[in-house]
């Protein structure tokens, strides 16, 4: 029942959120187009729900030569992040786009973050258990430390969300979200067993 609800909730939000934010949108492209040289949205293949391919859209924040290691993990202080897209990645902004991928289907505003198909297709069995659910623009694991703990820790997270969806732990991660915004990730790092779903 509560994934019909969930795909009509992320429907009419996306909406109205890419409604109510396009002069974020507008500011943000603008500050992309004039930093540096490279099309002002990065487009990329990545998994979907069970594994579908489905190109996923951001607000480019790497310079345009950057070459994508599928093990690498970017954070704020890469080499390659603009200025530009270091602010935009902390204000969260260059996801904004992906609210496309929701409108579409392809995406949900609360789910496991997408990866590339090479990713994909390496998954053992308990890695492709969060291609259960549709990927999302904020997860259990972003709002738990996301690139600042271990890949292994986040599937952790995103395996126990497959298991626990529900209209409660996606408010949750959504105001946590926000709070993250604000506050930025560090203060919100925690490894899995510390976190209070490792006793459920």
């Amino acid at each position: 029942m509560y994934p019909a609800i969930k795909r009509a909730l992320d429907v009419v939000i996306s909406l109205m959120l890419i409604i109510a934010l396009a002069p974020v949108w507008l500011l943000a492209a603008l500050a992309v187009r004039l930093s540096s040289p490279g099309p002002i949205i990065f487009r990329q293949t990545r998994g979907g729900l069970h594994g579908r391919p489905f190109e996923s859209l951001k607000f480019r924040t790497m310079r345009a030569d950057h070459v994508h290691d599928p093990n690498e993990i970017v954070p704020l202080t890469h080499p390659a992040v603009t200025p530009v897209g270091a602010v935009l990645r902390r204000l969260k902004i260059d996801e904004l786009p992906q609210l496309w991928n929701v409108l579409r289907g392809e995406m949900s505003l609360v789910g496991p973050r997408p990866t590339i198909m090479e990713q994909v297709r390496a998954y053992d069995d308990f890695q492709r258990r969060r291609l259960e659910v549709r990927p999302g623009i904020t997860g259990l694991a972003q709002v738990n430390g996301n690139a600042e703990i271990p890949w292994d820790e986040r599937i952790r997270y995103d395996v126990y969300y497959v298991d626990h969806m529900n209209f409660a732990l996606d408010l949750a991660i959504l105001a946590r979200t926000l709070l993250i915004v604000i506050l930025g990730e560090q203060r919100f790092t925690r490894p899995f067993d510390q976190s209070p779903y490792a006793k459920a």
